[in-house]
C-alpha cells in the first residue's frame, strides 16, 4: 500500500471516528431553539406577550401565563460564540458605557439600538423581569431597556445568603412572589392560573432533574460529553424550562448519555485527565479551549456553571411551588457565601474524581470571580489538586491573550501529570 493510500486510510478513520464521538442530540436542540426564537419574533401575530428575564429569574409564572420568555443573557451568550462581542461592546462604549461593565450588558444594549446579533436582535419586550440573585449589575441594565422599549419593569430582589436562609429573608422573597403575579395579571389583563402553575411547577422540576441526570453521566469513566457539551445543552433548561418541550428533550438526551456510556463512546479521543471547571464559558474560544485539553487527553467533565441550573433542587416542593421558588430562586449558586461556594466545589471535585481545577477569572462576572482566590486556596488545602487560574471575559476578546492562556494550559497539564 503506497503512503498516500495509507494517509487516506488514516483520515478516513479520523473521520468516522469524530462522527461517531458526536452527539446526535445537537441538531435536535438546534431545530428546537430556532423554533423557540421564530415563535419569539412572530408573538404579536398570535397576540402573544413577550418578557424579558434574566437567567437566574423565576420563569415559571412566565409559563403558566402563556407569556414568552426572553434571555438577553442567553442572546449575549450567542453573539459571543458568533464573535460578535467585541463590535457590539465598543458600540456600547461609544454610546458612553465603561468598558469595565459587564459584557453582557453592554452587547445587550448596543444591540437593541442596532437590532444587531446573530439574529438580527431580540423581539420587542412586552415587560422586563429582573431577578438580582445573580448580580446587581442586571437592575440597572434592565432599567436602562425598560426606559428604551417603554416597557414595565418587575425586580425581584434575593438577599445574599451569607450565612444561611432565614425566615426573614424567606418571607420578604415569598411576598415578592404573590407581587410578581399581581404585576403579570396586570400587564397581561388575565387571572393566574394557579391550576396551570402547578402543571408548569411539576414539569420545571423534572426538567431540572433530567439536567442534572444528564450532567451526572460524566461521573462515568471514559466521560459521554464534556462541560463545553453542557454549555450548549443548557439552552433548553434556562430558556424553555417548566415546559414539556424541554422535559422530552432533556429525557432523550440522557438516553443518549446513557447509551454512550455503554458502548464506551467518549467525547475526547484518550481522556486520561479528568478536569472540573469554574465560572462562565469563554464563548469565542469554545472550540480552541476544549481541542487544547483534548490534546492534553483532558476532559472538563463538569463546571459549576451548567450545575447551578438543578443545585436548587433540594429546595423545591412540586405540590407548593410558589413557596417553594422563593428558596429555591434565592439560594442559587451565586447567591451563597464563599465557604458554601468552596463546599459545592469539592463536592464536585469528589463527585466527578477530577485530576483538575480550571478557573476562568472573568473580567466580566464580579460576583463569579471576586471570591475565587479564596475558593482556590480552600481547594488547595482540602484537596491538593492542582489550580489553573486564566483571564479572560465571557463574550468581548479584547480581555484575552491566546498565547498566554495556552502558556499557562501547557504548564498546568505538566504539573498534573507528573503527580501520576
Amino acid at each position: 500500500m503506497t503512503d498516500t493510500n495509507q494517509n487516506k486510510d488514516t483520515a478516513k478513520e479520523k473521520d468516522n471516528d469524530k462522527e461517531q464521538r458526536k452527539i446526535k442530540s445537537a441538531k435536535k436542540m438546534r431545530e428546537i431553539m430556532t423554533t423557540y426564537y421564530l415563535e419569539a419574533m412572530t408573538a404579536r401575530e398570535n397576540n402573544k406577550k413577550i418578557a424579558w428575564i434574566t437567567s437566574g429569574g423565576p420563569v415559571e409564572p412566565l409559563i403558566a401565563m402563556d407569556i414568552i420568555p426572553i434571555y438577553p443573557e442567553n442572546h449575549a451568550a450567542m453573539i459571543g460564540a458568533s464573535k460578535m462581542g467585541e463590535d457590539l461592546c465598543v458600540k456600547a462604549e461609544e454610546m458612553g458605557y465603561s468598558s469595565d461593565l459587564c459584557s453582557y450588558a453592554r452587547a445587550d444594549i448596543s444591540c437593541a439600538q442596532v437590532n444587531g446579533g446573530p439574529i438580527g436582535g431580540l423581539p420587542r419586550p412586552d415587560m422586563l423581569v429582573c431577578c438580582n440573585n445573580i448580580c446587581g449589575t442586571v437592575l440597572k441594565w434592565y432599567e436602562v431597556q425598560a426606559r428604551h422599549f417603554n416597557v414595565p419593569l418587575f425586580i425581584l430582589d434575593t438577599p445574599v445568603c451569607h450565612n444561611g436562609y432565614s425566615r426573614q429573608i424567606a418571607a420578604y422573597v415569598r411576598r415578592q412572589i404573590d407581587e410578581y403575579i399581581v404585576f403579570l395579571e396586570t400587564v397581561t389583563g388575565k387571572k393566574f392560573d394557579h391550576d396551570k402553575m402547578t402543571q408548569v411547577g411539576h414539569l420545571a422540576l423534572q426538567g431540572q432533574k433530567l439536567w442534572q441526570k444528564v450532567l451526572k453521566t460524566t461521573t462515568h469513566k471514559p466521560s459521554p460529553m464534556s462541560a463545553f457539551d453542557a454549555f450548549f445543552f443548557l439552552a433548553l433548561i434556562v430558556t424553555l424550562r417548566g415546559t414539556k418541550i424541554a422535559v422530552d428533550f432533556y429525557e432523550e438526551l440522557a438516553q443518549e448519555m446513557e447509551e454512550r456510556v455503554r458502548k464506551g463512546i467518549s467525547i475526547i479521543p484518550h481522556e486520561r485527565y479528568r478536569l472540573l471547571w469554574d465560572n462562565l464559558p469563554v464563548w469565542y474560544q469554545l472550540k480552541w479551549l476544549s481541542q487544547k485539553f483534548s490534546d492534553h487527553n483532558a476532559c472538563l467533565v463538569a463546571d459549576t456553571y451548567t450545575s447551578a441550573w438543578c443545585s436548587a433542587i433540594q429546595y423545591i416542593d412540586e405540590n407548593k411551588f410558589l413557596d417553594s421558588m422563593a428558596q429555591a430562586y434565592t439560594r442559587i449558586y451565586l447567591n451563597i457565601g464563599v465557604d458554601e461556594m468552596a463546599d459545592q466545589v469539592i463536592d464536585m471535585i469528589r463527585l466527578y474524581d477530577v485530576d483538575g481545577f480550571v478557573m476562568h477569572s472573568n473580567r466580566s462576572c464580579k460576583p463569579y470571580s471576586f471570591g475565587q482566590l479564596d475558593i482556590m486556596e480552600i481547594v488547595r488545602k482540602k484537596t491538593g489538586i492542582p489550580v489553573l487560574m486564566f483571564e479572560a471575559d465571557m463574550v468581548d476578546p479584547r480581555n484575552f491573550s491566546l498565547s498566554q492562556t495556552d502558556t499557562r494550559i501547557d504548564a498546568f497539564m505538566e504539573i498534573i501529570k507528573q503527580k501520576e
